[in-house]
């Protein structure tokens, strides 16, 4: 192992400027008797860069090696041997600098699950787990804040305007199918079909970078250093005393006074424990890794959510197909270049909805992302004609898969196996998916908006149809997560409190310890997370619990309380 040439000393290192890291940067930071240092392996989000900062241009990011890591999976074989794109972010802000920008905390019975499961996460229940939400956040429409929502936190977010008539005939076909609307998915009821939040503030994209560590940035005791690639942590035994990391082409290594902190993301900090002798203790030594700590469980357990476009022909030219064209897209950028409005200030993903795949079901295990256009999230493969889609998944799939090295050098990619549609209920619930969305679109409110099916196509209709058209077009919705999960028993990475077990001065804080995955997208619990930790990390009484009430289903409310 090299010598580093510099050798620097903190208070913390926090490795990841991302939907934790930042949270983490600007908490621990306002101690002004702390020094902390964030290491980010990507760039600057410069605020001039209209593909990160202009939310309808949410494609070109994450399309992009400068701003993403650019991971692939392994060949799936239940996907037809395909390897999926798993893009993570690489710069200021992390993935909340790439996403969709779609805030969704998920069902407060998902946290209440992580606290009936395992008696050490009796505080990541969800009336301990609202008020950090509500710390974290304010919801422009309803600035005063409720029980559901803070009044002046950092994370800013908007509710969809869904002024383009596509997304009141999404809504009012899914109360004609028989569900309710709901009119704050991240409030009292997720269950409904209505508006989606979305990280954006006056028109631009508001990622953790811009709420969190630039405002955090001013202060003399945060340190920032941007394409500085973390190598490995440094132990004296079993105790964390620094991180060494390549930076501007030198290796150089922070001691730190307290703690190390890894939140590089359910990828990237698997990886780096391993490289740092953390994890299961054959999969090190076949790398040349001393071990320090067999710690199996690092790496497993990973989940994701993964998701179907059930695509239609728009009858009328109202949809967003049209507005694809160059000189649209230029008169769109140039309205929003200069005042912040119009389809530039906006994902699309105005509405949604959460419902279940069938009787039974304790809360939502379908959700739907809803757009007025035919089009990949990825900016590709749009429809010659006007159409709309809804972008739709299982929850809570029961595959899981791994996080393994495929060398011990850091600069190289890890081997990210998630195992997808390896279990036969996440079939059901894919069938389901289409079946249902089908349903809806089938309904009065779209009569005149309605075409034929895009995809799958109505020759698509038997279980085996259904099945292999999945196999072909199933796509991650970019959910990696649970890789280094919280817990207390033998396959848990991190404590109740975020420490890496059996050792000192280390933390996991960021997607990759949730236990299991949450209902919906996974920005919002991250920073969540980051917001709870931070208050661990530094010894301050936890929030007082919320008794804010929250829907469940008539058939299990005698069981949940």
């Amino acid at each position: 192992m090299n010598t580093p040439t510099t050798t620097e000393n903190y208070d913390y290192v926090i490795v990841g400027s991302g939907s934790a890291g930042a949270v983490l940067a600007s908490r621990l930071s306002e101690d002004p008797e702390v020094k902390v240092l964030v290491v980010e392996a990507g760039p600057v989000d410069h605020w001039w860069d209209w593909r990160i900062h202009m939310p309808t241009a949410l494609s070109y990011p994450m399309q992009s090696e400068t701003y993403n890591w650019a991971f692939w999976t392994t060949e799936q074989p239940n996907l037809n041997n395909r390897r999926m794109e798993t893009p993570r972010g690489r710069v200021y802000g992390g993935s909340s600098s790439v996403n969709g920008m779609a805030y969704v905390r998920g069902n407060a019975l998902d946290y209440n699950r992580w606290a009936q499961q395992d008696a050490a996460l009796k505080d990541w229940d969800y009336a301990r787990c609202l008020p950090y939400f509500r710390k974290a956040n304010t919801r422009n429409e309803d600035a005063n804040g409720d029980d559901y929502h803070g009044g002046d936190g950092p994370q800013h977010v908007t509710t969809g305007a869904c002024k383009n008539p596509l997304y009141q005939a999404w809504m009012k076909a899914g109360v004609e199918a028989g569900y309710t609307h709901t009119d704050d998915q991240n409030g009292y009821r997720q269950e409904g079909l209505g508006t989606m939040d979305m990280t954006v503030y006056k028109g631009r994209r508001w990622s953790t970078a811009r709420a969190y560590l630039h405002p955090a940035m001013k202060r003399p005791n945060l340190t920032v250093y941007n394409k500085a690639l973390a190598q490995n942590v440094v132990f004296d035994g079993k105790c964390a005393i620094g991180l060494d990391f390549t930076h501007r082409g030198e290796l150089k290594r922070a001691y730190v006074g307290r703690e190390v902190i890894l939140s590089a993301g359910s990828i990237n900090s698997p990886k780096l424990l391993m490289l740092s002798g953390i994890g299961p203790a054959a999969h090190l030594r076949e790398h040349g890794i001393d071990v320090v700590a067999d710690l199996p469980g690092v790496g497993e357990n990973l989940q994701d959510h993964l998701e179907l476009y059930v695509q239609m022909e728009c009858t009328q030219p109202i949809s967003l197909n049209s507005k694809l064209d160059p000189w649209n897209k230029f008169k769109i950028g140039l309205e929003w270049y200069l005042f912040k409005t119009g389809l530039g200030a906006t994902n699309h993903f105005e509405a949604g909805g959460f419902i279940r795949s069938k009787a039974g079901v304790q809360h939502p295990d379908l959700q739907y992302h809803f757009i007025p256009a035919a089009v990949n999230y990825n900016g590709s493969k749009a429809a010659e004609k006007d159409g709309f889609q809804a972008h739709v998944g299982p929850m809570r799939s029961k595959s899981r898969g791994t996080i393994r090295l495929a060398s011990n050098d850091p600069a190289k990619r890890p081997i990210v196996d998630p195992n997808y549609m390896s279990h036969p209920e996440d079939w059901e619930e894919m069938r389901a998916s289409v079946r249902l969305t089908r349903e809806i679109f089938a309904q009065d409110a779209f009569k005149d908006l309605r075409g034929v099916e895009i995809g799958p196509g109505k020759d698509i209709q038997t279980d085996d149809d259904i099945n292999a058209w999945v196999a072909d077009h199933a796509e991650s919705a970019y959910h990696p997560s649970c890789s280094c999960k919280m817990g207390s028993d033998d396959m848990a990475v991190v404590d109740e409190n975020t420490r890496v077990h059996g050792i000192e001065g280390l933390r996991v804080v960021d997607s990759s310890i949730m236990p299991t995955i949450a209902s919906g997208n996974l920005n919002a619990p991250t920073i969540m997370i980051g917001e709870k930790a931070a208050d661990i990390i530094r010894g301050r009484d936890p929030l007082p619990p919320s008794d804010a009430p929250f829907f469940v289903h008539p058939e299990w409310q005698t069981k949940q309380r």
